[in-house]
């Protein structure tokens, strides 16, 4: 047996073992009470959500990065997919009244917030999801991403009251809205996959699936098809007509298998996760977890009205915001005396239910790449330190003035019927941008202080 088949093999046994641990964690919360099986459901659905990340390369820093600095269009296509499926099966949850989806306020805020968040998650090279499923694969400057996004959260909603003050003297006053709300004089199940799926959802992705496109993928589709028609015709490729762009359009969809696969099981495992939550509430007779944990006794993990974070959806950097409190609460140093927190709770990690889900994405990332033999420890270095810290900082400052990342305020939002999600998605956009072209500059910039004469 080579060396490489050796470690394949090692590498396959850590990931059985890992699976093994994480059924082990979850039979033993279970044992201790019934109630926890809701937070081992938030458990596996991080890890399978991991493990389709990693699967697909799946992030959308990656997919900004590679769409404005390289013209690759496969990753941002994929997300696309992702959101219009998740759309399908949110109004389809809508219509049975099985979803636990709720929109967020609608402003300008938004574009700033995702503005901010997108420069830090290129600069970081990972978005909010993206950081969590490089971390399991053993990525350092991810590791220190995720570090600086707790810490910045907890750090920002707490210095001064500014936070306070920016939500109770502009955010409560924005409205509220899905697009099925202006869709009820049609009845359901009509509204909701017209308001929120077709219109909110699907019209937008297919739009800026065009333009892309016609911007970035055209020409090499279009390149594939001449060549296919000039090898079947000696006599030279016909013009292309509508028929070929309408195929060039499908082989920028399908540039990669793997991508387009994750992103369709990503929106099924959104909405399965969804009806589980919604599923568990109505079998426990509650509307949240916090719930559960005063029966058990536990009242320190809740916020005075008995309420814990707990979206009932894929979530991300609220509960990582509530890890960074955590952590300061138990140095002595109080970061939950303000509106966030005690809107939101600061439990402990082993009863939160949304940062296990976290947990479970890492997790289910490592057991992916391990199976692949893509797992390998890699130890920052020089600048990539900085950009991890400095990365994660304006992630962590961009998910609280944008009440979301890439995934709570843009993926979930814009899949949910909220257009508010489309606003954060401008921004992120716009900072990735930004991003992408300050490091063409740095690129170049330290290309030109080389002196290739020592090479």
């Amino acid at each position: 047996m080579s060396q490489q088949e050796t470690s394949f093999d090692k590498n396959r046994l850590w990931a059985v073992l890992i699976a093994a641990f994480l059924s082990i964690v979850s039979l033993i919360y279970y044992s201790v009470n019934t109630y926890y099986i809701y937070l081992v459901v938030y458990i596996w659905f991080g890890v399978a959500y991991g493990a389709l990340l990693q699967y697909g390369r799946f992030c959308l820093a990656s997919a900004f990065r590679d769409l404005f600095g390289l013209g690759v269009t496969r990753m941002f296509a994929g997300i696309m997919i992702a959101a219009v499926i998740f759309s399908f099966i949110m109004a389809g949850l809508e219509s049975i009244n099985m979803s636990t989806f709720h929109s967020g306020p609608f402003g300008g805020f938004r574009i700033a917030g995702g503005f901010i968040f997108g420069l830090g998650m290129v600069m970081a090279g990972g978005c909010a999801s993206g950081t969590l499923y490089k971390c399991g694969e053993g990525n350092g400057t991810s590791l220190l991403a995720f570090i600086a996004i707790c810490i910045s959260q907890a750090l920002f909603v707490d210095i001064a009251g500014i936070f306070d003050s920016y939500m109770t003297g502009y955010i409560y006053d924005l409205p509220e809205f899905i697009l099925s709300d202006f869709f009820e004089f049609l009845p359901p199940p009509f509204n909701y996959f017209l308001g929120n799926a077709v219109v909110n959802t699907l019209l937008p992705a297919l739009l800026l699936l065009i333009i892309v496109y016609v911007f970035r993928g055209r020409k090499s589709s279009i390149k594939k098809i001449k060549e296919s028609k000039t090898a079947g015709s000696p006599g030279g490729a016909e013009e292309t007509g509508f028929t070929d762009e309408l195929y060039g359009f499908w082989l920028m969809l399908s540039a990669s298998k793997r991508t387009v696969i994750a992103g369709f099981l990503i929106g099924i495992t959104a909405g399965a996760h969804v009806f589980a939550i919604e599923a568990l509430r109505e079998f426990f007779n509650i509307d949240n977890f916090g719930e559960l944990l005063t029966i058990m006794n536990h009242d320190s993990d809740v916020t005075r009205g008995g309420m814990i974070f707990d979206p009932g959806y894929w979530y991300i950097t609220t509960q990582e915001a509530q890890l960074g409190a955590w952590f300061f609460n138990i140095i002595g140093l109080n970061a939950s005396d303000n509106l966030f927190f005690k809107s939101v709770g600061v439990p402990s990690p082993l009863r939160n239910p949304a940062l296990w889900m976290s947990f479970g994405i890492v997790f289910g990332a490592t057991i992916m790449a391990l199976f692949k033999d893509e797992f390998k420890f890699k130890i920052p270095k020089g600048e990539f330190i900085v950009w991890g810290l400095l990365g994660g900082t304006l992630m962590g400052l961009g998910a609280r003035l944008g009440l979301g990342c890439n995934i709570g305020a843009f993926f979930i939002k814009v899949a949910g019927g909220d257009p508010a999600g489309w606003l954060f998605g401008a921004g992120l956009a716009l900072g990735s941008f930004v991003c992408v072209k300050f490091f063409d500059w740095w690129t170049t910039r330290k290309l030109a202080d080389l002196d290739f004469d020592d090479f």
